[in-house]
Formats: structure tokens, sequence, C-alpha cells
């Protein structure tokens, strides 16, 4: 790019203005990339030191997150990329891909938090992560590369829409279904969400059946 830090190929996406006399405190508005943590949990120590970083070395204006995945921080000048990436990097953080480069891997939160999720989405995403550092850093592809992986077909990535190779979980043995608890839903023996909700009965067709991604099951 026309920017960047000292190693790094991508990252840093270059922005300037055309008309910097009338828009000087825009002259420069770079956009840095930080690679997020699988599945975008952060603690709020995590949160608050990223603030801090870029408070100090640029607009404080953020995207938490956009479909490219990383943390975007939006707005900064040249002279303060470096010094912006020496604390970043000091704290454990690193940049993510950018250009015509592999793009850093994002995932759905899976196991950690969701019982549809068929394997383990966010060891997947470190794990390419890690193993692919050059080239997410030094980009030598014609285009760019894109990977996100969803545990289950809902898809809540949104990697078959996104992304150009999408892992998708799903269910390999014959479809399991409690027909005794499906019975107590339909006649509300069972509360739909626990209870959370005004409907006294679970719609077994419309909510369950007819949602299906692969259309397994019929009611």
């Amino acid at each position: 790019g026309i920017v960047g830090v000292l190693g790094y190929g991508s990252g840093i996406i270059g922005r300037y203005i055309d008309i910097p006399d009338e828009f000087p405190g825009v002259e420069h508005f770079h956009t840095v990339r930080v690679n997020q943590p699988s599945g975008w949990f952060y603690t709020t120590a995590a949160l608050r030191e990223l603030c801090e970083i870029w408070d100090e070395h640029g607009s404080s204006i953020l995207n938490v997150h956009g479909s490219t995945g990383d943390m975007i921080f939006l707005g900064t000048t040249t002279d303060q990329l470096e010094p912006c990436f020496a604390k970043l990097t000091a704290k454990g953080w690193d940049l993510g891909g950018s250009g015509s480069a592999m793009r850093t891997p994002s995932c759905c939160v899976g196991k950690a938090r969701c019982e549809w999720s068929n394997y383990d989405t966010m060891d997947l995403c470190y794990q390419t992560t890690q193993n692919f550092q050059f080239e997410m850093h030094r980009p030598s592809f014609p285009y760019k590369f894109k990977v996100k992986c969803s545990g289950c077909p809902n898809d809540c990535v949104a990697a078959v829409a996104r992304a150009d190779m999408s892992v998708i979980g799903v269910w390999k043995d014959d479809i399991r279904i409690d027909q005794a608890a499906v019975k107590a839903y339909a006649a509300g023996e069972i509360k739909p969400a626990g209870g959370g909700t005004i409907y006294t009965k679970l719609d077994i067709k419309a909510d369950v059946t007819d949602l299906c991604p692969t259309i397994c099951m019929s009611y």
C-alpha cells in the first residue's frame, strides 16, 4: 500500500484527501486493521486497552466489527502508524490482513456459546490464523482470499456469502429427535424459550421443521 509499518505489507489502508487545504484535519486518515480474537470475545479490559491506544494515536473512531472481521481503527496520520503499531504489539495484539493477501480468518462463537455447533470453530480459526501469518501480512496473491468458519448450516458468520473458503459444520449421523419432548412442546407442557416469550406453545412446523437448513424433518 501507500503507507504501512515496518515488515508488514498489509494491515494498514492508506487514506489521503485530494483537497488538504480545505480539510486539513483529514489530510491523512489512514485505517488500521487489528486482528480480532476468535469468536470476537473481548474482555472489558482488552477493549479499554485498545481504546486507550487509539485515543492516543488516532481519531478514537472504531468499527466493531465489520464484515471483514478485524477491529477497524478509522483515521490516523502517517507519523502515528509506527507508534500505534508498537503499542499494539507490546500488548499482544497484531494487525489483520488487507489488500491482495489472505484476510483475517473469522468464525462464529461455536461451542463457546452455541449448542448447534458441530465443530470447534474458534480453534480452527485460531490455528488457521497462526499457520498463515506470512500470507496475511505480506500480500502475494493476485486477489484477496477469505476464510470463514461456521459451526452449522445456519452460517451465522455468513461464510457462504462472504468467504472464498467456507467451512460449514454439518451433522453426519442420522437425525435424532426426542419425540416425547416434541409432544410436550406442541401441547404447551414445555414453554418456548424457557418461558421467556409471550407464546404458550412452540409452533413445531414454523419454528423448527420449516427452518431446518437441510429440510430433513417434517411435522
